[in-house]
């Protein structure tokens, strides 16, 4: 039997690169567990399934010495191993010979076995020698390799399960695993129940592209640009008092900061530098004409400021540190309302502290600056979405003029 010479180092590039390998003709009586040579396990590191055709590779094996096709036939001698490319030498490997006998088909391979071995022996260190395992007839096997199964998992769990339909002897072991995982996948939630919270933003989104974005290619041609609100708007978190929704503000024309109970800290580098970031960038950067703060009825940290003791005791880790800025406002409500429910209190309270919000914004130097430059005024708002109200009021800011005596 005439024995193919192997090819040249470019052609074995030539086959790493583009991934089209081919071994042994089907007449083969005998197929064999092969190494695959660390370049082509590098070569091929994106493959989801290492090749299978007329033999299964293993790295940890010691390289293959030739990307070449392989013939042999029971009772055949074996080819001369090939000389060592790096020095010339004959080839240590121990020559191929099969075996003496046929030997019956071993069980199916192990689900690990089709996934990458985690370590590949250095094509510039001494190979261990060649060991060669029965695999039974794997000639018509398929290659299936990443780009081959779409880009959608969906189309990837399709095409591996086909794959192993197809494939008697791995469906028993790998078959069921599969669909093990990709139930698991498919599972959004503990307790079994699809997510709806995932398909609610996918239909929102949907809408917004749909009747919004599209249908305003001008407006969103000149956000893409960049922003210059008018306003700045300090809003509570409340998930019932999104202010954009109330007012009817459209992208690009307010700067909105929310935060439990819409409070505006006073200035403090250390304290609350990410309230004093988005002041300084809407003041100084965006040059925003007017900074609006709106209460709103049935807040809950307005009630939590009112009820919390603040005796040196806490029961939260965030809350209570953050409310007590209005403190200023539960002293003057206790002070003119104390004998009044507390639901009354609370809704005088959600008034006064957005005033006290107000006077905090003074005390930012570039705040004032615009007041008194008259290119930056100061607004309070409460919206009351139990009656579907709002009122809204200016705080007044100038400079007496100076008195002679």
């Amino acid at each position: 039997m005439v024995h193919p010479p192997p090819p040249q180092c470019s052609e074995r590039r030539k086959c790493n690169a583009t991934g089209k390998l081919s071994f042994a003709a089907p007449s083969l009586s005998h197929s064999y567990l092969l190494p695959l040579p660390p370049s082509s396990l590098r070569d091929r590191k994106d493959n989801l399934l290492w090749r299978f055709a007329r033999y299964k590779f293993a790295a940890d094996e010691g390289p293959l010495p030739q990307c070449r096709p392989l013939r042999l036939a029971a009772g055949a001698p074996p080819p001369s191993p090939p000389p060592n490319p790096l020095s010339g030498e004959p080839s240590p490997y121990a020559p191929l010979s099969p075996p003496a006998s046929p030997l019956p088909p071993p069980p199916p391979p192990p689900l690990q076995s089709l996934l990458p071995p985690s370590s590949a022996t250095s094509p510039f260190s001494p190979p261990p020698p060649l060991s060669l395992t029965p695999l039974g007839d794997l000639s018509d096997f398929a290659i299936l390799q990443r780009e081959d199964m779409g880009k959608d998992y969906d189309e990837a769990i399709e095409a591996l399960k086909k794959l192993l339909s197809e494939k008697g002897d791995l469906k028993a072991t790998a078959a069921v695993k599969v669909e093990q995982i990709t139930a698991e996948l498919q599972t959004a939630s503990s307790d079994g129940k699809p997510s709806s919270t995932v398909d609610r933003i996918k239909t929102g989104f949907t809408f917004f592209k749909k009747e919004k974005y599209e249908k305003n290619p001008a407006l969103y041609g000149e956000l893409a640009k960049g922003q210059s609100p008018k306003f700045m708007v300090f809003a509570c978190s409340d998930s019932r008092v999104c202010p954009s929704h109330v007012l009817d503000f459209q992208p690009g024309e307010a700067f909105v900061v929310r935060n439990v109970a819409n409070m505006v800290p006073p200035y403090d580098q250390a304290k609350y530098s990410g309230s004093g970031s988005a002041i300084e960038y809407a003041v100084l950067h965006l040059k925003v004409q007017e900074i609006v703060v709106i209460g709103h009825s049935a807040c809950g940290g307005i009630k939590g400021l009112m009820t919390f003791p603040f005796d040196g005791t806490t029961s939260t880790d965030f809350i209570e540190d953050w409310v007590k800025i209005g403190l200023p406002a539960k002293a003057k409500v206790n002070s003119r309302h104390g004998g009044a429910p507390l639901p009354e209190l609370c809704g005088h309270c959600e008034k006064e502290a957005v005033n006290v919000s107000l006077g905090n914004l003074l005390t930012y130097p570039f705040v004032r600056e615009g007041l008194v430059n008259k290119t930056l005024s100061l607004k309070g708002g409460y919206y009351d979405f139990v009656n579907g109200a709002f009122e809204l009021w200016g705080l007044d800011f100038g400079l007496s003029p100076p008195l002679s005596v």
